[in-house]
């Protein structure tokens, strides 16, 4: 028998590949022509590499759906795959803005499979032993850090992303103007607020990202408390670190409005490229199919988009709570922009609010290079957009597989 080959890439953490591979292994059960191997990357690489590079590589990607604006050029519109029937039933199937993140100018570029946003994580047994409360607020939060319990990443698109979330919380409208990124005051009045927290944390929080985060929570004693990082339910699961963390939603801001953080998780795509658009198709198809996403990618590690694995006692229960404690903040995180030039600007902005927290540059200076580095991307959106795309592939009808023939 002849076998189709189909490669994939992912990115490297057990939230991610374990999963992916326990789903191609009974993908290729119930198809026996089929054979799907997947590789992975550094979260780093996952959250800025070319997607056009890696759809020149491999047929399968797991992508961050700020990546829409490359995507015409790069994936398979799968509007053009499936039937509006199916369409419209996957629309309703995943939690919070899921679904719509991948909608880009009329096409959609990938299945959600994955879902994140930043939300709190505490060791309960570390905060019981100082005798203090979960902080409520963000008067609370101050006061929790003040005895350095209290840790956040410190990368640079991490410190964008929160302050983004801050600033969107306030009512700040985002990339609205062409001049800059937030309203001034909001932005300034934000930026303020992050460096009022970082300074009462180790300068090593700017060698962090969410996992090492997690990874020194749930081992050490050195901080009990993250106000906002993006959200591995892999450490609330028992046998999976030496010490469960506890998740739950932001903290309340000053005026007693909820703290919004902004949309992660991840989908499955299909390259342009890919030798047989029908068979990836019917993968990703499997993937992001809620009984698998219940029964078989959550079980194996994953944090599945799906309402129906988010709905699911059993996963709820075997994450020490972590679906039904963090679902509201999905529900309500922000979709960052999507255009073709923004991918770079979360590390290059964020490169400017770390030299602010760490009181290199002040806050108007800080401010000022965060929108030079906006209005750049800008730039090379527009002269992205003045190449035309390749014309579309044509439609190629997706096999139904039952997940539990």
């Amino acid at each position: 028998m002849t076998q189709l080959h189909l490669k994939g890439i992912a990115w490297n953490h057990s939230r991610a590949f374990p999963p992916l591979v326990a789903t191609a292994q009974r993908f290729e059960e119930l198809n026996p022509g089929v054979h799907i191997t997947w590789e992975k990357r550094t979260l780093h690489e996952f959250g800025h590499a070319s997607l056009a590079q890696l759809a020149n590589r491999y047929d399968l990607l797991v992508i961050d759906h700020p990546m829409m604006g490359e995507a015409a050029a790069a994936l398979v519109d799968l509007n053009l795959c499936l039937e509006p029937a199916k369409l419209q039933r996957l629309s309703k199937s995943y939690v919070g803005p899921s679904f719509e993140s991948y909608l880009y100018h009329g096409g959609l570029y990938a299945l959600p499979i994955d879902a994140a946003a930043p939300a709190v994580s505490y060791r309960p047994d570390l905060l019981g032993l100082a005798g203090v409360k979960v902080p409520a607020n963000w008067t609370d939060l101050l006061d929790l850090a003040r005895l350095g319990k209290v840790r956040m990443p410190g990368f640079p698109a991490d410190l964008f992303l929160n302050w983004m979330g801050l600033c969107v919380s306030r009512g700040g409208l985002c990339a609205a103007d062409a001049d800059q990124l937030f309203p001034h005051e909001i932005a300034l009045a934000c930026l303020e607020d992050l460096k009022a927290l970082a300074s009462l944390m180790p300068a090593s929080i700017y060698q962090s990202n969410p996992i090492a985060l997690y990874e020194e929570m749930s081992v050490s004693e050195s901080f009990a408390y993250c106000p906002f990082a993006y959200t591995y339910s892999n450490y609330s699961r028992r046998g999976f670190a030496a010490h469960l963390l506890q998740f739950a939603v932001p903290v309340n801001l000053v005026d007693g409005s909820p703290l919004r953080t902004v949309l992660g998780g991840t989908g499955i795509a299909v390259s342009r490229k890919c030798a047989s658009v029908s068979d990836a198709v019917s993968y990703s198809l499997f993937v992001a199919d809620p009984q698998v996403q219940r029964d078989l990618y959550g079980p194996t590690g994953g944090q599945p988009a799906a309402c129906l694995a988010w709905d699911d006692p059993a996963l709820d229960q075997s994450s020490n709570g972590f679906f039904s404690a963090t679902r509201s903040s999905i529900e309500t995180a922000y979709v960052r922009p999507r255009y073709s030039g923004y991918i770079p600007l979360q590390e290059r902005a964020g490169v400017y609010v770390a030299r602010y927290l760490q009181g290199q540059i002040g806050s108007q200076a800080a401010l000022n290079a965060i929108n030079e580095r906006y209005r750049d991307s800008l730039e090379a959106a527009n002269q992205k957009d003045r190449i035309k795309d390749p014309k579309p592939p044509q439609p190629q009808q997706a096999k139904e597989v039952n997940p539990h023939a």
